[in-house]
């Protein structure tokens, strides 16, 4: 990554794939802001590279964005790169999904992401250069027992981010919408806590979850071959039986939770 001098900003920049961004930024010389919502792993994060900068920020509160993203615009100068990794992950049978849950994941997960494109991104098109990466996820295609609602909010990224990156496809942007499968981050962590799928607790356990610094380097990969969308790990398999199979597909993720 060429990106000695220039500022990156990452979401969800003090644990897991957020977290491996930043740090491989500001390695490779950028000034990084990074936005959670945990201050003590913001602490520890920016601790790390004398590169980061941290900032507390909900990404689901539009005036907090606005002011936290003009804060680090003043303090280290425009953004050239926007990772958005921020989200919730609770996993619930659809039936027993609340509207409470359902909404604080539309309001994370979706509106979070239009908050920091609509916070970032035209200033990126007002310079022509920038990079974008949006963390969708494979979960909305290829569907299992727990993650409706937390698959229809990642959908909902998906549709935005693939329609984003292609009508802005004549400027010199690189917009990607990143699919990935199940990682071994906290996010997977809050889906252990609530109510998860079998088949996730039993590929914690045995350790097939996909590692984070691998995932994070194909990304890169990927964004470096000009791709709008980036189906790292196992992510395009999954994609492909769901969508030439479905049938056969849930009556194997189905019998899992027997």
């Amino acid at each position: 990554m060429a990106f000695h001098g220039k500022v990156a900003l990452v979401t969800g920049g003090a644990s897991g794939m957020g977290k491996v961004s930043a740090l491989r930024l500001a390695a490779a010389g950028a000034q990084v802001a990074i936005f959670d919502m945990n201050e003590a792993a913001l602490a520890e994060t920016a601790a790390q590279s004398p590169n980061i900068r941290a900032w507390r920020c909900n990404v689901a509160d539009w005036e907090e964005v606005q002011a936290r993203v003009a804060d680090v615009e003043r303090e280290l100068g425009p953004i050239d790169r926007l990772t958005h990794a921020a989200g919730i992950m609770p996993s619930h049978a659809a039936i027993d999904t609340t509207l409470e849950v359902a909404r604080r994941l539309m309001e994370v997960n979706y509106f979070g992401t239009l908050h920091m494109i609509r916070a970032v991104v035209p200033g990126m098109v007002a310079r022509n250069r920038g990079d974008v990466i949006l963390f969708g996820s494979v979960s909305a295609t290829a569907l299992t027992p727990k993650l409706g609602a937390y698959a229809a909010s990642k959908a909902a990224v998906n549709v935005f981010g693939e329609t984003l990156a292609n009508e802005l496809g004549h400027t010199a942007l690189r917009i990607a919408v990143v699919m990935p499968p199940a990682v071994n981050t906290p996010l997977i962590q809050q889906s252990l806590d609530t109510d998860p799928a079998k088949a996730l607790r039993e590929a914690k356990k045995s350790g097939r979850l996909g590692d984070p610094a691998k995932i994070v380097e194909q990304i890169e990969q990927g964004l470096e071959k000009g791709r709008k969308a980036i189906y790292p790990g196992e992510a395009k398999l999954l994609d492909l039986w769901h969508a030439l199979a479905p049938r056969l597909w849930w009556k194997t993720v189905l019998k899992f939770e027997q």
